[in-house]
Formats: C-alpha cells, sequence, structure tokens
C-alpha cells in the first residue's frame, strides 16, 4: 500500500483500489489533487500487474468537488495575462481527469453519498459507475455562476443522452442514485457502502479474468469509435485485429475451452 496527501493506494491481485484520501476536507479536488490522479494513473497504465483500477473515497462524501477555495483565486487578478494563466490551469486541470479517460486500463468508480461538480467529471471519465443508494448527484457549477470546464458538458451526453443531460446541466439541481440509474449514469445500486465494495470488485474481477491486451483494446475502441464516428470506427478495430491476433491469450482460450478449464491469460 502506498499513500499520498490526496489518495491511498492498495492492489488485490490485477485490482488496483485507488482511494480518495482527504474525508476531513470531504475529499474536494484542488490543483494538486489532478497531478496526483494523473500520475497515479500514469503508473497503473504502464503496470503489467494491474488490468483494472477502482476509484473509491473515504469519509462522509465521495467527493464535495472542486476546491472552492483554490477556484477563488482564479478570479483574482485583471488584464488578459491574467486571463490566459488561467485558461492554461484550467487545461492542467481537465488534464488530471482525461488521464481517467485515456489509461488503458478499464477504471470503475464506485460512489457513496455526494457526487457533487467536479466528482461529476471525475465519473464522467470513467468506463462504469456503481453507487449506494444514497448517493446525490450534481452539476452544481451552473448554480454556482461557473459553466463546468473539466469535461462532464462533453462526456456525460455520450452517457445518458442529451435529453437528461441538458435538464441536469441547465438546472444544476440534484439528482438521485435511482435517478441516475434510470438514465443510464449508473449501473448498479447498492444498499451500503460494503455491498458496493463487493460489487465492485466483483465487476473488477470479471474485468481482470478476460485476456488483458483484449480488455485494453476493446476501451481503446469504444473512445477511438465515440470520437470518430462509425465507418472509422471499423475500419480502426479492423486494423487493430488485424495486428492483435492470433496472440497466446487467444490459443489459451481456445485451448481452455476444450480442456474444459479456466485459462490463465498473461496479456501476451
Amino acid at each position: 500500500m502506498s499513500e499520498s496527501d490526496h489518495f491511498k493506494v492498495e492492489q488485490e491481485e490485477h485490482v488496483a483500489w485507488l482511494t480518495l484520501n482527504r474525508p476531513a476536507k470531504r475529499n474536494v479536488m484542488g490543483s494538486a489533487f489532478f497531478k496526483e490522479l494523473s500520475a497515479h494513473l500514469a503508473k497503473f497504465d504502464r503496470d503489467p500487474a494491474v488490468r483494472v483500477v477502482v476509484i473509491k473515497a473515504e469519509g462522509k462524501s465521495f467527493t464535495a468537488g472542486t476546491d472552492l477555495n483554490e477556484a477563488a483565486s482564479l478570479l483574482s487578478g485583471e488584464g488578459a495575462d491574467q486571463r490566459e494563466d488561467t485558461r492554461i490551469k484550467i487545461l492542467a486541470l481537465q488534464a488530471g481527469l482525461t488521464a481517467i479517460e485515456k489509461c488503458r486500463k478499464p477504471v470503475i468508480a464506485a460512489v457513496h453519498s455526494h457526487c457533487i461538480g467536479g466528482g461529476i467529471d471525475l465519473i464522467s471519465a470513467c468506463d462504469i459507475r456503481i453507487a449506494t443508494k444514497d448517493a446525490v448527484f450534481s452539476i452544481r457549477e451552473t448554480r454556482m455562476g461557473i459553466i463546468a470546464d473539466l469535461g462532464t458538458l462533453q462526456r456525460l451526453p455520450d452517457i445518458i443522452g442529451h435529453g437528461w443531460f441538458r435538464e441536469l446541466a441547465l438546472t444544476g439541481r440534484d439528482f438521485t442514485a435511482a435517478e441516475a440509474l434510470r438514465m443510464g449514469l449508473l449501473t448498479r445500486v447498492c444498499d451500503d457502502r460494503d455491498a458496493l465494495y463487493l460489487e465492485a470488485k466483483t465487476l473488477a474481477s470479471q474485468i481482470a479474468g478476460c485476456p488483458p491486451l483484449t480488455v485494453q483494446g476493446v476501451k481503446d475502441v469504444i473512445l477511438y469509435s465515440r470520437d470518430h464516428g462509425i465507418d472509422s470506427g471499423l475500419n480502426y478495430v479492423a486494423q487493430k485485429n488485424t495486428a492483435a491476433l492470433p496472440s497466446e491469450d487467444v490459443v489459451e482460450a481456445v485451448t481452455a475451452f476444450m480442456e474444459k478449464r479456466k485459462p490463465v491469460f498473461k496479456g501476451k
């Protein structure tokens, strides 16, 4: 296990658990948070022993969102140079969450209680989202006079569709786990945190039990197809499979099926 100011990291077999670890501050997200997040995801991406990442949190809230005290400093100062400096800082924060999406390993968000503002940006960059039934969500920036700028407006419509998305983005209202499940933001809702983490472990283990290079390829093709369209996506996956097949894991999958045993994949 390793720890930093904002995170705790544990690994269980092929699953890395990345825990938001500032419970006294409700896991608010400042510039240091985003830098550490990006560094952790880059490490997971390079580590062949990690096949899945689960993001969870300590304390009463998953996250209360962006650190408003720090964000207020972006509003100080005048002049074009100050505004350009603000733009650069926002891009740096965006990169921290894009690291989740760009990580080759699938990322599961396990949410409890409050997931507000920047928390929506964070979970929108994840591949799978599950939550406790008491979870509350909000694109709170709208109510604070800010345009959400860390990925929610770009990623969430693809997850839940423009109908729900525009209502939530334009009102900034709170919405429940039950609503989030109906609209497709969540795939599962659990009774409590123990059940949540057990469900996250089950999902992560199912993913980790598949050939890792194939799982990473699936994530890559999903993102490419989202950003480039169906025809380009079809050409891309054709080229990707041509380059990847055959592989040792494919041979192992067929052999294990014929021998009626559980396959052991090595990512080769």
